[in-house]
This record gives structure tokens, C-alpha cells and sequence, in this order.
């Protein structure tokens, strides 16, 4: 009888890439696939740890399905499972947690488990130290949407005081510029139409099991890229401004392949704090990324990560981050309230900033991305520009982006999805 499993995925567009990479593996494997709300055998869980509410969702679904479905078997994988094995381990109704190296091996686990493994004596564990993860692995998504996440980078070798990301993915390595390129054209016979690149820092890409040297370069490697056919459309997901070279801008302004949108990650729009989190620059260099894009593409959309509430951030010193933000031309905020995570340099930093304050400082952000947002499609009002329309249908209604990220939702047309289609904003 062929076991079904279901596949929940909690945090990035780099998890969303590796769970349906793992999907299409088990498919190939003799496994039956299953929507995560439906029954099936295994419930497997791709879990996040970047924020105290990743590892409280985990926990919560898990709980979930012993309501549910309590003969099933339930896996958990991710940066959470590399990060804590024991404590997922001792999460009732866990069977199998899968560290780093062991989350490509999901298949042959699977083939193996069996409910009496947890009983009584907690579930297994298939981890290791962080350190001995090594090698890429190759995932994007597929079948999923109109756009598919494409993996191209893995890893960390920065250290920033409030990150356990190094920790969860090890160092930092990349596909080869060719392995890229053969992703690509598997997702282009796909009908796939936009890819977004993915890493965790995407614009280290090139480096390999060399001991932290470059092989090539993200300019390399979208060069490359620019020059298949196949894929109307690339997004870059998010690149760290000490990365984001002039040549790469100047890249993506003169190719019609590349959108012109760029996510950039803040943190703070004060030097102290981004001094405190060992950020690897200041607030003028971002400020003058910023510039550049909006020299030579005054129409890119541009966003921005920012962290509220980290220890020692005083009410001047979020005054400055809200000051800077007000005035840069960015288009959306990514707000995140600052959590502590343990066994890193920041949970011992004080002084600790409120729960309350931090709450009251996230609100402030997100209600400036909002109109800051409204801002930039105001900006474009009557002007036309092509929109690539989702497959899926949602309430007669579907949904779609401009090249340049604003969301457009309209009335459903079969004839629109999964092509561009001239809209004025």
C-alpha cells in the first residue's frame, strides 16, 4: 500500500524551493502526496527559527495533527530541527527530526519509519554539528504557482549578533553557474514564466567547498542567466547592500529579463544599532544604493527588512530608523520585532527593550510601509505596464505583479493566467 505524506512549510522562499524539491522527490520515490489539511500517513514539517513564533507555530501544528490524525507520523526538518533536536525531540507526537545534512535523505528515512519509534523513548534523531554539512543541494519549485523560487545559494559566513541562520545552515556555497542554468531550463519546459533567485546571501553566490573562496560572482551568474531563453521574467530576492555592486544595478537596469525590483535588508537606520548587530555597513552606504537604483530605474520597486526593539535601541535611536526610512525613496517595509535567540551574541546585550515598546515600535513601521506603498502605486497611476497573472483561482478573482511589484487584483480570466498582460495601474 502506498504511504501518502504531507509537507508543511513555515519561514522563506528558500523553504517553500526545498520543500517542493523534497515533494517532487518523494513523488518519485512511490510516495502518494497530500495537501497538509487532508489525512495522510506522514505529516512533515520544514520549519523556520529565525523568530520565537517559528518555533511556536511548529509546536502548534504538531499539536494539531495529534488532534487530527494520531496514528500518523510526523517529521520535522529545518533550521529549527538542526538548531534544537532534543527539544523537538521531546515535542509528543514527533517521530523523526532531521538535522541539515539528513533533510536531502527524507526519502530513505521515510522508508524506514514506523510509528514504535517514538513510543515511549521520544523520537529519533538524524543530526550533527553544523560544521560538517557540506555540499549544495539543488531545489526549486515547481507545479506550485506561475513563479517558481529557484535555490542558487545556501549558507552564512556572516555573524551578525541577532542571527542563527550560520548556525541552522553552515557555511556559505552555491550551485554552479551551470546547475543554475540547467534548473532554469527545467523550469522554462515547465512553463514556469518568472524565476525569484533564492539564498541566504544570495549575493555571496560563487563560493564552493573551497574553504570560503569564490569560484564566480552573482554579476557572473545573472549574466548568465540574462542570456536564456525560456523565462521572461527574474526577481532577485533579497541581496545585502554591502553586495549590491553598481555593476549588478547597472546589470539589471539594461536587461529586460531582470525586474526592476530589488529587496534590500536594513535591520536599522541607526549606526549604532547596525554597529551592535555587526551589520557589514552603514546607513550611508545603504542610502546610496537606494540612490543609484532610482537614478537608473526611477519606476524600481525597493524594499526593506527592518528589526524593531534590539537591545540598547533607545527611543532616539528608532526615531533615527524612522526618520531614514521616511525620507529614503523605498517603497515597502519588512517589520520584524526582535526576539531573542539563544546562542547568540545578542540575548546577552542589554539594555533589553520592552515586549510592549517593541510591539508599539513594529506598529509605527508597518503603518509607514503602508502608505509608503500607497505612495509608489499613486506614483504610477495611469501608467501601463505588464502583469503576469497567478494560475490560481481565488473567489472569481485573481491576483497578479507588475515588473515592478505592485499586486493587481482582478476579476478572473482564464485566458490571463500564467501570461503578461498590458495593465494600467
Amino acid at each position: 500500500m502506498t504511504k501518502t505524506v504531507a509537507i508543511h512549510t513555515l519561514g522563506c522562499k528558500l523553504n517553500f524551493s526545498e520543500s517542493s524539491s523534497l515533494s517532487r522527490s518523494l513523488e518519485a520515490e512511490g510516495f502518494g502526496k497530500k495537501d497538509f489539511d487532508e489525512d495522510a500517513d506522514i505529516y512533515v514539517i520544514n520549519t523556520c527559527s529565525v523568530t520565537e513564533n517559528a518555533d511556536k507555530e511548529c509546536r502548534y501544528l504538531v499539536r494539531g495533527i495529534q488532534r487530527r490524525a494520531p496514528e500518523a507520523m510526523v517529521v520535522i526538518t529545518g533550521c529549527y530541527a538542526q538548531l534544537k533536536p532534543e527539544e523537538i525531540a521531546n515535542i509528543e507526537g514527533v517521530d523523526l527530526v532531521l538535522g541539515a545534512a539528513e533533510k536531502f535523505n527524507l526519502a530513505s528515512h521515510l522508508k524506514d519509519l514506523t510509528k514504535s519509534q517514538a513510543d515511549g523513548g521520544g523520537a529519533k534523531i538524524c543530526s550533527c554539528d553544523i560544521e560538517e554539512v557540506e555540499g549544495f543541494n539543488s531545489s526549486f519549485s515547481l507545479n506550485d504557482r506561475t513563479r517558481a523560487f529557484l535555490k542558487v545559494q545556501d549558507g552564512c559566513d556572516y555573524n551578525c549578533s541577532f542571527c542563527t541562520i550560520p548556525l541552522a545552515r553552515g557555511h556559505s556555497r552555491s550551485d554552479s553557474i551551470e546547475g543554475v542554468l540547467a534548473n532554469m531550463r527545467e523550469l522554462a519546459a515547465g512553463a514556469i514564466k518568472e524565476i525569484v533567485l533564492t539564498g541566504i546571501n544570495l549575493g555571496d553566490f560563487g563560493k564552493g567547498n573551497n574553504g570560503g573562496r569564490h569560484e564566480s560572482s552573482f554579476l557572473a551568474l545573472i549574466q548568465a542567466m540574462d542570456k536564456e531563453s525560456g523565462i521572461d521574467r527574474i526577481r532577485i530576492s533579497s541581496i545585502e547592500p554591502n553586495l549590491l555592486t553598481d555593476d549588478i544595478i547597472s546589470f539589471v537596469a539594461g536587461s529586460e529579463k531582470f525586474m526592476p525590483h530589488f529587496h534590500i535588508p536594513l535591520q536599522s537606520g541607526s549606526d549604532k544599532i547596525l554597529g551592535a548587530m555587526r551589520r557589514r555597513y552603514k546607513r550611508e552606504l545603504y542610502a546610496d544604493r537606494v540612490r543609484v537604483i532610482k537614478e537608473l530605474m526611477p519606476h524600481c520597486c525597493i524594499g526593506a527588512d527592518v528589526i524593531v526593539g534590539f537591545p540598547g535601541e533607545t527611543d532616539e535611536d528608532f526615531k533615527e530608523t524612522f526618520n531614514f526610512l521616511h525620507e529614503l525613496p523605498v517603497s515597502y517595509l519588512h517589520v520584524f520585532t526582535y526576539s531573542e535567540r539563544a546562542e547568540t551574541l545578542a540575548a546577552e546585550m542589554k539594555p533589553v527593550v520592552p515586549v510592549q515598546k517593541r510591539n508599539e515600535r513594529n506598529k509605527m513601521l508597518r503603518n509607514l510601509s503602508y502608505q509608503k506603498m500607497q505612495y509608489f502605486i499613486a506614483e504610477h497611476s495611469g501608467t501601463v505596464r505588464k502583469v503576469l497573472f497567478e494560475k490560481a483561482q481565488k473567489d472569481t478573482m485573481m491576483e497578479g505583479f507588475t515588473d515592478n511589484y505592485i499586486k493587481i487584483v482582478a476579476p478572473y480570466r482564464a485566458e490571463w493566467a500564467n501570461n503578461l498582460v498590458d495593465w494600467r495601474i
